[in-house]
């Protein structure tokens, strides 16, 4: 569900270690269970931009303003056509006033009806659908959640709109007997887990950490769609919680600010990240830290898709239904159950494993 630089990148990377097999470079998690990432097919699509629907995805994915790097140029033709599905909240002013290049070109197809989804869900024998809908799609969200509950799909939502982790979407999926994995990717080595993992460092070497923030720039449609602060909040929320819940003492609200903070062209898909923490170390005695990071952002995240499929269509093989918090934990910044990263790992492995 939407066809942007996540897709892509997801798309290019299971080709990729196809084409590759055992030598293929920076994957997690090369097996989990039975399965390898190159065991992931791609059997139905939608998006909205004129440029992609009614194309086949191997075309569509390298379509403007998809902007991320391509490591993996020679697709096969899938024989996925992308469905045209409705604008609902995916489509904004920021999406849509800029120039062709950069923003969403509506098309002019007739929007899809839910039961059109489902029903095209259905013929393609859908097993696991992956939400990579822009920040802040409350509704369109919604929508493609109630459609793989219809089409009796598995559900991974990469994005921050609370569904794994709200009680009501779990239960949704707990009744209909499919399970739901979310919620908003941690990426590879990205920003949050960069900050988690040096915030935790204060706590184990017996520092005072005060105060931190984490500014992120880039310059893809995702930091364009963030420039409308109202669609930022539930990402600020699932980046702030998944860094204030690896302290032993939660930073009050004045002392923490996290997520992204503008939209820099020229940048597209990178993403660059500054991360400051200031604390205290024996007596008292006032040392900080500071860290930039600068990142492809969308391959950062289709490393973590690849983990997150896998363990949806394995929870599918043993009908297990819900969120399935052992394998979000590791995964996802607002997963239903917070842990340790390493924690986080050994639950993951475990689950695939088939030991939980």
């Amino acid at each position: 569900m939407g066809v942007g630089n996540c897709a892509s990148s997801l798309v290019q990377g299971v080709y990729y270690c196809r084409a590759q097999g055992a030598s293929a470079i920076g994957v997690p998690f090369p097996k989990l269970g039975p399965y390898v990432p190159g065991d992931i097919e791609f059997v139905a699509a939608f998006d909205i931009d004129g440029r992609k629907t009614g194309q086949d995805l191997s075309e569509a994915v390298f379509a403007a303003p998809n902007c991320t790097t391509v490591f993996h140029p020679s697709l096969p033709k899938t024989n996925v056509t992308v469905g045209r599905g409705p604008n609902l909240d995916g489509m904004t002013a920021f999406l849509g006033n800029q120039a062709p290049q950069r923003s969403f070109v509506p098309s002019p197809a007739p929007e899809m009806s839910a039961a059109e989804v489902v029903s095209a869900m259905k013929a393609a024998r859908t097993e696991v659908v992956i939400s990579f809908l822009p920040v802040g799609s409350q509704q369109a969200s919604e929508f493609y959640a109630t459609c793989a509950l219809e089409a009796g799909a598995a559900y991974v939502n990469a994005i921050p709109v609370f569904l794994a982790s709200n009680p009501v979407w779990a239960s949704a999926f707990k009744q209909r007997g499919l399970p739901i994995l979310g919620d908003d990717f941690k990426a590879q080595v990205g920003a949050t887990i960069v900050h988690r993992t040096l915030a935790h460092l204060f706590d184990m070497r017996g520092a005072v950490l005060d105060r931190s923030y984490q500014l992120n720039v880039g310059g893809n449609t995702d930091f364009l769609n963030m420039m409308d602060h109202n669609r930022l909040l539930s990402k600020r929320e699932s980046k702030t919680e998944a860094v204030q819940s690896v302290l032993e003492s939660r930073l009050s609200d004045d002392n923490v600010r996290i997520g992204p903070s503008d939209y820099v062209p020229w940048l597209n898909d990178q993403k660059v990240g500054y991360v400051r923490l200031e604390g205290r170390l024996l007596g008292g005695v006032p040392m900080n830290m500071e860290v930039r990071l600068s990142v492809e952002d969308s391959p950062n995240a289709a490393a973590m898709a690849m983990s997150a499929i896998r363990c949806a269509k394995i929870a599918l093989d043993r009908k297990l239904s819900g969120a399935i918090w052992e394998a979000s934990a590791f995964l996802f910044k607002h997963p239903p159950r917070q842990v340790q990263d390493d924690e986080g790992q050994r639950l993951l492995v475990e689950f695939a494993e088939g030991r939980l």
